[in-house]
């Protein structure tokens, strides 16, 4: 131009899935942070430098030929030794800022303005070569001054304005009149409204064009900034759930250890031992008291408080058997169909959390599909496809339409519809994806996909 936390619900495993971030006020604090020094304003003013120097080309291909026709056409002398180094400036600041553009991902206001306030110093270059302040063209100020107002902040607008005013009032003293031929003296008036209607056609499609391009580029730059607030807002959530978790699964540690020993010790007297129905239900009780520590157990590690344990190593096919075989065991369902498609098997790291994201999205499958739940596994290049269908009465349109969004729920209760919320969230910090539609023979269809570069061994492994 010229110019969280071991995010886990307390009641049952249905949340526990989003874990390992960081159970710390700091994480929302940090987020707000890095909200704030988004990188999203220097790409746009990237996109709009790119913009200026396309406007820029423009303006030295319309200087060129307007010179030429000045000139050649209508006989008035102009000094084109000096016109053509002005041109020259503007084609080597252009072959200049695409060479460091090339070398640069972010820009900042003050690049703008310079490139601004260089582009006003071309004009008046020109300007001072061809009349000054009489040259018709004088009014193209006014674009240097429109793309200063859409593109920097309001000091340096006000810069981009004082400068376009000291140097048309500067042209108005200091310039080198044109040397117009006889034959042109007596239709000057009518030369000047004629230019002036030709720099008024210019100006408004140089505006109408680059101004809806910039705009598009600010919108663009805005929806990215909502949706990094978005983000924070549920990286918070997800951190004060953490925080209740965490605290819950220590407090429930002692009460279910003590009902552990209880129930030893009843197993023991003699009074009970010798009622087989007795001992039948304290057996249940047991079975039950530890697969509510075992919960309890994974939501600590999950949350990174059980640093002793070191990772367990297993494979892709050795993972997901395992898993079904434990989701199969705990609620004694025998109707998940299970398909393995993955093929060559490789090593990754055994994740607690990732198995608890898992089955949150199979609990609520088998919730509203209790005869039928089908878990299918593939590998789609470096993903890992899981997808999980039920027979049950699918997603309404408007779950569909806020998928990942806390709270919203088809089950028609306060408080429900943070499992898919916390799933979406836990995959998406491993760099995967969650989609959910409609089967077109009924029921629902979720699929996950998982870089196998975040499940490997040696990848950061706790989602968050």
């Amino acid at each position: 131009m010229p110019g969280l936390g071991a995010e886990s619900n307390v009641e049952t495993p249905d949340v526990s899935g989003v874990s390992a971030v960081t159970a710390s006020p700091s994480a929302g604090a940090a987020t707000r942070v890095a909200l704030a020094a988004s990188p999203l304003d220097e790409t746009t003013n990237i996109k709009n430098i790119n913009l200026l120097i396309q406007l820029r080309w423009i303006a030295v291909v319309g200087q060129v030929l307007t010179i030429g026709f000045v000139h050649l056409v209508m006989g008035i002398a102009l000094p084109l030794m000096a016109m053509v180094m002005v041109l020259c400036g503007s084609v080597f600041l252009n072959v200049i800022s695409q060479e460091w553009l090339r070398q640069q991902t972010d820009a900042r206001d003050r690049e703008l303005l310079l490139l601004l306030l260089l582009d006003v110093a071309a004009l008046t270059g020109q300007l001072y070569l061809s009349g000054g302040a009489t040259n018709p063209f004088v009014s193209l100020y006014l674009l240097q001054v429109t793309l200063g107002a859409m593109l920097l902040n309001g000091r340096s607008t006000w810069v981009v304005v004082v400068v376009a005013c000291l140097c048309f009032a500067g042209l108005i003293v200091f310039h080198r009149p044109l040397e117009l031929p006889d034959a042109l003296r007596d239709d000057l008036f009518q030369l000047h409204i004629i230019g002036m209607l030709i720099c008024f056609v210019l100006d408004a499609a140089l505006i109408v064009v680059f101004m809806a391009r910039i705009a598009q580029n600010l919108r663009e730059r805005d929806e990215g900034l909502a949706a990094l607030r978005q983000q924070a807002a549920e990286e918070d959530h997800i951190v004060r759930m953490g925080l209740l978790a965490s605290g819950a699964a220590h407090e429930l540690g002692t009460p279910l250890a003590s009902l552990s020993v209880i129930l030893s010790d009843w197993r023991r007297m003699p009074a009970l031992a010798g009622n087989s129905e007795l001992m039948e239900e304290i057996s249940e009780m047991q079975a039950d008291v530890q697969r509510c520590k075992s919960i309890v157990t994974g939501i600590l590690m999950s949350a990174g408080d059980m640093r002793g344990e070191a990772p367990v190593v297993t494979t892709v096919n050795g993972f997901f058997g395992e898993l079904v075989e434990d989701w199969r065991g705990a609620r004694s369902i025998n109707t998940l169909v299970y398909e393995n498609r993955f093929g060559e098997d490789m090593p990754i790291v055994s994740d607690s959390a990732l198995k608890q994201m898992i089955f949150n999205v199979l609990d609520n499958a088998n919730e509203v599909s209790p005869l039928w739940v089908r878990l299918a596994i593939e590998r789609d290049g470096q993903f890992l496809v899981l997808k999980v269908s039920d027979m049950g009465p699918g997603f309404p349109k408007e779950m569909l339409a806020n998928l990942g969004r806390p709270y919203n729920s088809s089950k028609g209760q306060s408080g429900r519809g943070l499992g898919l919320f916390l799933v979406v969230n836990a995959v998406r910090k491993l760099g995967g994806t969650v989609v959910a539609e409609n089967r077109p023979v009924g029921g629902a269809l979720v699929t996950l996909s998982l870089p196998l570069s975040a499940l490997a061994i040696g990848a950061r492994k706790h989602v968050g």
